[in-house]
């Protein structure tokens, strides 16, 4: 096809290559349809900040302290010191800077990269998830999922994690 009608003007979001500490792959709603959403997490020494990047709107900043919560409450069962939250810090960026984010969806998404970064624990690159989550950690509806289960396949994604209604 290249052949005749060129390059592609726009690449899909592909999925990673590897699974990573850190770094998962959410799914996202957009007035054109579908789309993947890579969320990373980085921690450091520090105080205890939460650094939030990417260009985000109130909801999805609101989804990542939900998130950070949740995560603390249940990070003893990951054999981390609850110090750690006092003696680092936090960093969730969502690549693409420039593009304006919001919504709660994310929600499932930032607290696993949060847990993977805090834990150690790589999270499988073949998966992407979508969900708000409340503090207790509960995953709610979103909408759009026709279109994020298409965006997932496109972007080579094995298995998504969403809630059936």
């Amino acid at each position: 096809i290249e052949k005749y009608l060129g390059r592609k003007k726009y690449e899909a979001d592909m999925a990673n290559e590897k699974d990573d500490i850190g770094i998962v792959r959410g799914l996202a709603w957009t007035a054109v349809g579908g789309t993947t959403l890579q969320i990373e997490v980085n921690t450091m020494p520090g105080k205890g900040v939460l650094k939030l990047t990417g260009q985000l709107g109130d909801v999805m900043k609101e989804s990542a302290h939900i998130a950070l919560s949740f995560v603390r409450s249940i990070v003893a069962d990951y054999g981390v010191d609850k110090k750690f939250f006092e003696e680092n810090d936090i960093h969730i960026h969502v690549p693409e800077g420039a593009v304006p984010k919001d919504g709660p969806s994310a929600g499932i998404t930032m607290a696993t990269a949060i847990l993977s970064a805090v834990a150690k624990i790589p999270v499988k690159c073949s998966v992407a998830m979508t969900g708000e989550i409340n503090l207790r950690g509960n995953v709610m509806p979103i909408g759009g999922l026709k279109e994020k289960l298409l965006a997932a396949k496109n972007a080579g994604i094995k298995m998504v994690l969403a809630l059936k209604r």
